[in-house]
């Protein structure tokens, strides 16, 4: 797990917060925490894994062109 660091400037917590929660989205650990809340079937889990890197597929291609 990697650190996330965030520097307070000028006692603005509000912007500091905002950053934090953009990079904590953008880590993905929100979707993991989300994702460890209840049970996923083997089932589920399988095709939510094939959703992503169908996902992940059409935008390397999207990239490409």
């Amino acid at each position: 797990m990697k650190e996330i660091e965030v520097k307070v400037l000028d006692n603005d917590l509000e912007k500091a917060m905002r950053i934090l929660k953009k990079k904590i989205q953008n880590d993905g650990l929100f979707k993991r925490l989300k994702l460890k809340k209840s049970y996923e079937k083997p089932s589920e889990f399988r095709r939510r894994k094939m959703r992503e890197a169908q996902r992940r597929q059409r935008i390397a291609s999207a990239r490409n062109r």
